[in-house]
């Protein structure tokens, strides 16, 4: 397993900076919560399951750290840190579910005593951490059988272990079929601009051992004409409670060319990343980010000075085109309607083991 963050008892959060990967390994130390806005927003911790981690510890951190007797000053401070992570990335859910909880443990104990208040935040941001693992772990179970004895997959971005806790949402599924002994080859794009699939989810298959080839984003649709693509397994940034997926920007083009080709388009992820609040996907916020991630290349300038660029994080699937949505509860096929299943996904979280539940 790739160590992707880790909170101390000195009470601070040390990271793997994902933007220098794979050709460096380093990891950042800091005790300030500023610094996790920042690196989230700069992408050295991305991911949305990993995000929300990195936040609900970075809101202990911003608690722990700041000094003060006078319980309102306290108050007001814990709500700047917590919008300070609102602002950090738009539309990951996983983040905003992270963020809820932690409020939620915050206004239920307002008259606690600071430390007993921090622990009880710890607490939370721990038990965010451990479900993520287990959820991971039961989607790759499940979505494992979608996969045949022998398989080739194409997959965008990175949706793996560097993404969230545990060992991933499409990646995990793969890993999952591997310890099953199937075989298994997997096609990573390079997921243009920031080259997410050739950086990192290379470095996680070969980390794992899977087969795998790098592929040019737009090299996709002509291995499916060429039957060489079985099915492809993404993950979400947020998924609305139609089944309407938002994920990284190229997963559309993904979705339409298995459609023409007949090919299974599944989607992996958990069910924070379900929005059940939000009905169709069209009401979800599409961060636009930095024109220079595609004006330049580790900093150096590849256009005119002034190209007008469009650099949308994401971009939405509708539901007709997903085959099927891959939870830690089941596989779910259209029609869908998560909205109904808000209560159950709850309760069901709530079942989750923790990590330590055997220590």
């Amino acid at each position: 397993m790739i160590d992707k963050l880790e909170y101390t008892n000195k009470h601070e959060l040390i990271f793997l900076d994902q933007s220098l990967l794979p050709l460096k390994e380093k990891y950042l130390k800091t005790k300030n919560y500023k610094d996790i806005v920042e690196a989230i927003k700069a992408l050295r911790i991305r991911g949305a399951p990993l995000i929300g981690i990195a936040a609900a510890y970075g809101v202990v951190m911003g608690v722990h750290h700041y000094n003060t007797e006078n319980r309102k000053n306290f108050q007001i401070h814990f709500y700047k840190v917590i919008e300070s992570f609102r602002n950090s990335r738009p539309t990951a859910r996983n983040l905003f579910y992270a963020l809820e909880r932690m409020t939620k443990v915050f206004e239920e104990n307002l008259e606690a005593e600071f430390n007993d208040l921090e622990d009880l935040l710890l607490r939370e941001a721990d038990a965010i951490f451990d479900e993520d693992v287990e959820m991971c772990n039961r989607i790759g179970v499940n979505g494992a059988d979608l996969l045949g004895e022998k398989s080739t997959v194409l997959t965008h971005c990175n949706a793996g272990e560097l993404a969230t806790g545990g060992i991933g949402t499409a990646l995990g599924i793969i890993y999952t079929a591997k310890k099953q002994g199937k075989d298994v080859l997997v096609y990573a794009d390079e997921t243009r601009p920031l080259l997410q699939g050739a950086r990192l989810t290379t470095y996680e298959l070969g980390a794992n051992g899977i087969e795998h080839d790098l592929i040019i984003d737009s090299m996709a649709a002509n291995l499916m004409k060429e039957q060489q693509i079985d099915c492809v397994i993404i993950g979400a940034d947020r998924i609305a409670s139609n089944g309407d997926v938002v994920n990284k920007v190229g997963s559309y083009s993904l979705a339409v060319n298995c459609a023409f080709h007949k090919i299974p388009f599944y989607v992996a992820a958990p069910g924070t990343t379900i929005d059940f609040d939000t009905e169709t996907g069209d009401k979800i916020e599409i961060e636009e980010r930095d024109a220079d991630e595609i004006t330049q290349v580790r900093g150096e300038k590849i256009t005119g000075s002034n190209v007008n660029v469009m650099n949308p994080a994401f971009d939405l699937v509708p539901n007709n085109l997903v085959t099927a949505i891959v939870t830690e509860y089941k596989v779910h096929y259209p029609p869908y309607n998560f909205g109904r299943l808000k209560q159950m996904f709850q309760s069901y979280i709530q079942t989750l083991p923790s990590r330590n539940d055997d220590d």
